[in-house]
């Protein structure tokens, strides 16, 4: 049985090549299709595997401005030489649930969200683009005409598995289909678990407008209390003209680093509504609470009183109330890293396992 994957871009080291990479674990030698591939700027082991990247990778002097490619994404995905595998695994937050396979083979999608800027996010998605006051007109019937052609995508798998409730709710809504959950992939064993007190306050991801990051910020600056946050995108330069004298910008960090972070915190905060949650996960797995926004995929990975706690409105007021009356001596770390154990790589494996398996047998787990 031959078997391929097909994912959106790999251009960074997130949760969804994280899934990607516990997927492949399952099927080694297969390879994986994807629109754009760059190497320095994702996980290291994707450098060992064989990627095979759309022509659209050639336009290289726009890497970082890849929304002005997206009129040509759909027919890039289509044009994907499948015709050979017999299940066809698509790892989907945009459009590689849109690959056309041999009529015989199996299409299985894990769909992490419908795609976001072209349905729950499309007003923030215009304004986030530069120039964009300017080409109103045409973006709308661009994304008009990518919405048409994404809900008729979504159509074309088999099988579609998404990371949690949240998720399954918006693909009902926007695509009309049910779908499975199996929440994805944590690296759990590889967080050091501790039950040491903290001496700041953390956050971090991507920072991008929809995480709300500037709320945090926000909050910590009247505070006057420490706070850390990792990562870099967009977002960074406003937050830093946002930022108090005690909180600590400090960009991209590696995997040991983030994991010495979260022993080290009093908490995790995470004012974003995500459609699953993977950093609050992390925080957990170190025995660390969560302070989240309650809405999203967060309300089914933190339980109020015993790993965290929710704010209710997504503004640096209610964040920084939840902060003043935060008793962190109140949590069990262990049980807060019990919590998250559920959530390791090797449940995630073993949940998609019966799915794939009927289809291409996997290596035994033992290999994986």
């Amino acid at each position: 049985m031959q078997v391929a994957f097909v994912h959106d871009y790999l251009v960074q080291d997130g949760g969804a090549e994280r899934v990607l990479l516990a997927l492949h674990e399952l099927y080694p030698h297969a390879p994986i299709f994807t629109l754009f591939y760059v190497p320095e700027a994702c996980h290291p082991a994707f450098q060992t595997l064989d990627v095979r990247p759309s022509p659209l990778n050639r336009w290289t002097f726009i890497q970082n401005s890849y929304q002005w490619l997206l009129p040509f994404m759909p027919a890039a995905v289509e044009a994907f030489d499948l015709s050979t595998y017999d299940l066809v695994i698509s790892n989907a937050y945009h459009f590689s649930k849109g690959a056309l396979v041999n009529p015989h083979a199996r299409h299985v999608c894990y769909c992490h969200t419908p795609t976001r800027f072209l349905w729950q996010d499309r007003l923030r998605y215009m304004d986030d683009i530069p120039y964009a006051r300017f080409l109103k007109g045409p973006l709308h019937l661009v994304l008009h005409r990518l919405r048409q052609w994404d809900h008729q995508a979504a159509q074309r798998p088999d099988v579609l598995i998404t990371n949690s409730r949240t998720s399954q709710q918006r693909i009902q809504r926007y695509y009309q289909r049910s779908s499975t959950i199996i929440s994805p992939p944590v690296e759990i064993d590889s967080i050091p678990f501790t039950r040491t007190p903290g001496a700041y306050w953390l956050t971090g991801g991507r920072l991008v407008g929809y995480k709300r990051f500037d709320l945090v910020v926000k909050a910590f600056a009247k505070l006057n209390l420490p706070l850390i946050v990792f990562g870099e995108g967009p977002e960074q330069k406003k937050l830093a003209q946002l930022a108090g004298p005690k909180t600590r910008l400090i960009g991209h960090v590696d995997e040991d680093t983030k994991r010495e972070l979260y022993q080290h915190a009093i908490g995790f905060v995470y004012a974003q509504e995500e459609d699953f949650g993977l950093t609050a996960v992390e925080a957990m797995a170190a025995g660390k609470p969560v302070l989240a926004y309650t809405h999203g995929g967060a309300t089914e990975t933190v339980i109020p009183n015993v790993t965290g706690q929710f704010f209710e409105r997504q503004c640096w007021e209610d964040i920084a109330y939840a902060i003043v009356h935060f008793d962190p001596t109140k949590f069990s770390a262990e049980k807060i890293r019990a919590h998250a154990e559920q959530f390791s790589k090797t449940r995630f494996q073993s949940a998609m396992r019966p799915l794939l398996e009927p289809i291409a047998p996997s290596l035994p787990p033992h290999h994986a």
